[in-house]
Protein backbone atom coordinates (compact mmCIF):
# COMPACT_ATOMS: atom_id res chain seq x y z
CA UNK A 1 0.00 0.00 0.00
CA UNK A 2 2.93 1.97 0.71
CA UNK A 3 3.99 1.67 -3.00
CA UNK A 4 6.99 -0.35 -2.19
CA UNK A 5 6.09 -2.78 -4.10
CA UNK A 6 4.82 -2.61 -7.61
CA UNK A 7 3.17 -6.22 -7.73
CA UNK A 8 2.33 -9.12 -5.58
CA UNK A 9 2.88 -12.72 -6.59
CA UNK A 10 1.31 -15.08 -4.78
CA UNK A 11 1.72 -18.66 -4.95
CA UNK A 12 -1.05 -21.50 -4.41
CA UNK A 13 -3.08 -21.47 -1.20
CA UNK A 14 -5.62 -24.31 0.31
CA UNK A 15 -8.85 -22.48 0.94
CA UNK A 16 -9.91 -25.47 3.63
CA UNK A 17 -6.57 -25.21 5.23
CA UNK A 18 -6.76 -21.45 5.53
CA UNK A 19 -10.75 -21.49 7.22
CA UNK A 20 -9.35 -23.76 9.56
CA UNK A 21 -6.67 -21.67 10.78
CA UNK A 22 -8.82 -19.11 11.62
CA UNK A 23 -8.69 -16.93 8.44
CA UNK A 24 -12.52 -16.98 7.26
CA UNK A 25 -11.58 -15.63 3.55
CA UNK A 26 -12.24 -17.52 0.37
CA UNK A 27 -8.52 -17.21 -0.93
CA UNK A 28 -5.96 -14.34 -1.42
CA UNK A 29 -8.23 -12.27 -3.30
CA UNK A 30 -10.69 -11.99 -0.33
CA UNK A 31 -7.88 -11.38 1.70
CA UNK A 32 -6.22 -8.65 0.10
CA UNK A 33 -9.84 -7.50 -0.48
CA UNK A 34 -10.36 -7.10 3.69
CA UNK A 35 -6.94 -6.07 4.57
CA UNK A 36 -6.88 -2.87 1.60
CA UNK A 37 -10.14 -1.94 2.84
CA UNK A 38 -11.57 -2.82 -0.92
CA UNK A 39 -15.58 -3.22 -1.83
CA UNK A 40 -14.81 -5.04 -4.57
CA UNK A 41 -12.69 -7.73 -6.17
CA UNK A 42 -12.58 -9.57 -9.40
CA UNK A 43 -10.77 -12.58 -10.42
CA UNK A 44 -9.36 -12.88 -14.50
CA UNK A 45 -7.83 -15.65 -15.55
CA UNK A 46 -5.23 -14.87 -18.63
CA UNK A 47 -3.88 -16.57 -21.14
CA UNK A 48 -2.29 -15.65 -24.59
CA UNK A 49 -5.23 -16.52 -26.59
CA UNK A 50 -8.17 -16.64 -24.24
CA UNK A 51 -8.87 -14.32 -21.49
CA UNK A 52 -11.78 -14.58 -19.04
CA UNK A 53 -13.04 -12.45 -15.83
CA UNK A 54 -15.46 -13.71 -13.46
CA UNK A 55 -18.96 -12.07 -11.71
CA UNK A 56 -18.29 -14.43 -8.70
CA UNK A 57 -15.38 -17.10 -7.86
CA UNK A 58 -15.57 -19.43 -4.78
CA UNK A 59 -19.10 -19.11 -3.87
CA UNK A 60 -21.94 -22.12 -4.76
CA UNK A 61 -23.58 -22.11 -7.59
CA UNK A 62 -27.21 -21.20 -6.30
CA UNK A 63 -25.16 -17.86 -4.61
CA UNK A 64 -23.57 -17.55 -7.68
CA UNK A 65 -26.66 -16.93 -9.67
CA UNK A 66 -28.28 -14.82 -6.81
CA UNK A 67 -24.65 -12.68 -7.34
CA UNK A 68 -25.51 -11.72 -11.18
CA UNK A 69 -26.91 -8.71 -10.80
CA UNK A 70 -27.27 -5.66 -12.90
CA UNK A 71 -24.95 -4.10 -11.15
CA UNK A 72 -22.23 -6.74 -10.45
CA UNK A 73 -22.12 -7.39 -14.13
CA UNK A 74 -21.69 -4.14 -15.33
CA UNK A 75 -19.03 -3.62 -12.75
CA UNK A 76 -17.31 -6.90 -14.21
CA UNK A 77 -17.85 -5.44 -17.76
CA UNK A 78 -15.89 -2.24 -16.90
CA UNK A 79 -13.10 -3.83 -14.52
CA UNK A 80 -11.95 -6.12 -17.48
CA UNK A 81 -12.44 -2.46 -19.68
CA UNK A 82 -10.48 -1.07 -17.92
CA UNK A 83 -7.60 -3.75 -17.17
CA UNK A 84 -6.64 -3.68 -21.01
CA UNK A 85 -7.02 -0.01 -21.11
CA UNK A 86 -4.11 -0.33 -18.98
CA UNK A 87 -1.92 -2.57 -20.91
CA UNK A 88 -3.01 -0.71 -24.15
CA UNK A 89 -6.17 -2.34 -25.73
CA UNK A 90 -9.49 -1.60 -25.51
CA UNK A 91 -10.78 -5.03 -26.04
CA UNK A 92 -13.76 -6.63 -27.32
CA UNK A 93 -15.57 -8.00 -24.95
CA UNK A 94 -18.19 -11.08 -24.40
CA UNK A 95 -20.81 -11.52 -21.48
CA UNK A 96 -21.83 -15.27 -21.55
CA UNK A 97 -25.05 -16.37 -20.54
CA UNK A 98 -25.79 -18.10 -17.16
CA UNK A 99 -28.71 -20.51 -18.69
CA UNK A 100 -28.49 -22.86 -21.37
CA UNK A 101 -28.87 -21.43 -24.61
CA UNK A 102 -28.98 -18.23 -22.39
CA UNK A 103 -32.48 -19.25 -21.34
CA UNK A 104 -33.59 -19.99 -24.27
CA UNK A 105 -36.45 -17.34 -24.25
CA UNK A 106 -37.66 -18.03 -21.03
CA UNK A 107 -37.73 -21.54 -21.27
CA UNK A 108 -34.87 -22.25 -18.98
CA UNK A 109 -34.84 -18.94 -16.99
CA UNK A 110 -34.95 -15.47 -17.04
CA UNK A 111 -31.96 -14.15 -15.84
CA UNK A 112 -30.08 -13.09 -18.77
CA UNK A 113 -33.04 -10.89 -19.90
CA UNK A 114 -33.56 -9.62 -16.29
CA UNK A 115 -30.31 -9.18 -15.71
CA UNK A 116 -27.50 -9.60 -17.86
CA UNK A 117 -28.74 -7.86 -21.19
CA UNK A 118 -29.24 -4.82 -19.39
CA UNK A 119 -25.87 -4.97 -17.64
CA UNK A 120 -24.33 -5.14 -21.27
CA UNK A 121 -26.65 -1.95 -22.69
CA UNK A 122 -25.66 -0.21 -19.78
CA UNK A 123 -22.00 -0.51 -20.68
CA UNK A 124 -22.21 0.02 -24.26
CA UNK A 125 -23.62 3.19 -23.28
CA UNK A 126 -20.39 3.91 -21.08
CA UNK A 127 -18.52 3.21 -24.71
CA UNK A 128 -17.61 -0.14 -23.74
CA UNK A 129 -17.05 -2.76 -26.62
CA UNK A 130 -19.16 -5.36 -25.12
CA UNK A 131 -21.76 -7.85 -26.31
CA UNK A 132 -23.97 -10.60 -25.26
CA UNK A 133 -24.97 -12.42 -23.24
CA UNK A 134 -24.16 -15.12 -25.78
CA UNK A 135 -24.41 -19.01 -25.21
CA UNK A 136 -21.35 -20.07 -22.95
CA UNK A 137 -21.23 -23.22 -24.77
CA UNK A 138 -20.16 -21.13 -28.10
CA UNK A 139 -18.99 -17.73 -26.33
CA UNK A 140 -15.51 -19.91 -25.10
CA UNK A 141 -14.40 -21.41 -28.56
CA UNK A 142 -15.32 -17.98 -30.41
CA UNK A 143 -13.00 -16.04 -27.94
CA UNK A 144 -10.09 -18.75 -28.40
CA UNK A 145 -11.04 -18.40 -32.26
CA UNK A 146 -9.98 -14.70 -31.80
CA UNK A 147 -13.36 -13.19 -31.92
CA UNK A 148 -13.29 -11.71 -28.10
CA UNK A 149 -10.85 -10.46 -26.19
CA UNK A 150 -12.29 -11.54 -23.11
CA UNK A 151 -15.07 -12.94 -21.96
CA UNK A 152 -17.22 -12.46 -18.73
CA UNK A 153 -17.93 -15.72 -16.65
CA UNK A 154 -20.74 -15.55 -14.77
CA UNK A 155 -19.47 -18.15 -12.42
CA UNK A 156 -15.94 -19.95 -11.16
CA UNK A 157 -16.46 -23.23 -13.43
CA UNK A 158 -17.93 -21.45 -16.44
CA UNK A 159 -14.74 -19.31 -16.82
CA UNK A 160 -12.19 -22.04 -15.10
CA UNK A 161 -12.91 -24.66 -17.22
CA UNK A 162 -11.95 -24.05 -20.67
CA UNK A 163 -9.13 -21.58 -19.38
CA UNK A 164 -7.52 -24.70 -18.05
CA UNK A 165 -8.48 -26.94 -20.51
CA UNK A 166 -6.60 -24.83 -23.01
CA UNK A 167 -3.62 -23.27 -21.19
CA UNK A 168 -3.33 -25.49 -17.70
CA UNK A 169 0.34 -24.66 -17.15
CA UNK A 170 0.44 -20.82 -18.76
CA UNK A 171 -3.51 -19.09 -17.20
CA UNK A 172 -2.46 -17.18 -14.60
CA UNK A 173 -5.11 -15.41 -12.11
CA UNK A 174 -4.70 -11.48 -11.67
CA UNK A 175 -6.52 -9.99 -9.20
CA UNK A 176 -8.57 -6.72 -10.29
CA UNK A 177 -10.22 -3.62 -8.26
CA UNK A 178 -7.81 -3.61 -5.64
CA UNK A 179 -5.76 -0.53 -4.48
CA UNK A 180 -2.47 -2.92 -5.33
CA UNK A 181 -1.61 -5.26 -8.14
CA UNK A 182 -1.40 -9.30 -7.23
CA UNK A 183 -0.81 -12.23 -10.07
CA UNK A 184 -1.14 -15.96 -8.57
CA UNK A 185 -0.41 -19.33 -10.54
CA UNK A 186 -4.09 -20.66 -11.36
CA UNK A 187 -3.58 -24.20 -9.98
CA UNK A 188 -3.82 -25.22 -6.42
CA UNK A 189 -1.70 -26.59 -3.47
CA UNK A 190 -1.89 -30.49 -4.88
CA UNK A 191 -1.27 -31.61 -1.23
CA UNK A 192 -1.65 -35.41 -3.24
CA UNK A 193 2.18 -35.31 -4.63
CA UNK A 194 3.52 -32.53 -1.96
CA UNK A 195 7.60 -34.03 -0.91
CA UNK A 196 7.72 -35.91 -4.32
CA UNK A 197 9.50 -34.01 -6.32
CA UNK A 198 6.69 -33.85 -9.20
CA UNK A 199 5.96 -30.24 -8.88
CA UNK A 200 5.99 -28.37 -11.66
CA UNK A 201 6.95 -24.36 -11.75
CA UNK A 202 6.17 -23.52 -15.22
CA UNK A 203 3.30 -21.67 -13.67
CA UNK A 204 4.90 -19.55 -11.59
CA UNK A 205 7.33 -18.62 -14.44
CA UNK A 206 3.96 -17.48 -16.19
CA UNK A 207 2.58 -15.80 -13.15
CA UNK A 208 6.12 -13.67 -12.50
CA UNK A 209 6.08 -12.33 -16.03
CA UNK A 210 2.46 -11.19 -16.31
CA UNK A 211 3.12 -9.73 -13.05
CA UNK A 212 6.48 -8.10 -14.52
CA UNK A 213 3.62 -6.95 -17.63
CA UNK A 214 0.81 -5.39 -15.03
CA UNK A 215 4.05 -3.71 -13.03
CA UNK A 216 5.30 -1.77 -16.38
CA UNK A 217 1.47 -0.33 -17.21
CA UNK A 218 0.28 2.62 -15.41
CA UNK A 219 -2.59 2.29 -12.64
CA UNK A 220 -4.20 5.70 -13.88
CA UNK A 221 -5.84 4.86 -17.31
CA UNK A 222 -8.16 6.62 -19.65
CA UNK A 223 -11.85 6.04 -18.43
CA UNK A 224 -12.89 4.75 -22.63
Amino acid sequence: MSGEVDCIVTAPINKEAMNLAGHHFDGHTGLLAHLTGSKNSFMLLASERLNTIHVSTHVSLRTAIERATVERVLATIEAGHRHFLRLGRKAHIAVAGINPHCGEGGLFGDEDTKFLAPAVELARAKGIDVVGPISADTVYARAYGGAFDLVVAQYHDQGHIPIKLVAFETAVNVSLGLPIDRVSVDHGTAFDIAGTGKANHVNMLSAIDYARLVARSPRTVVAS
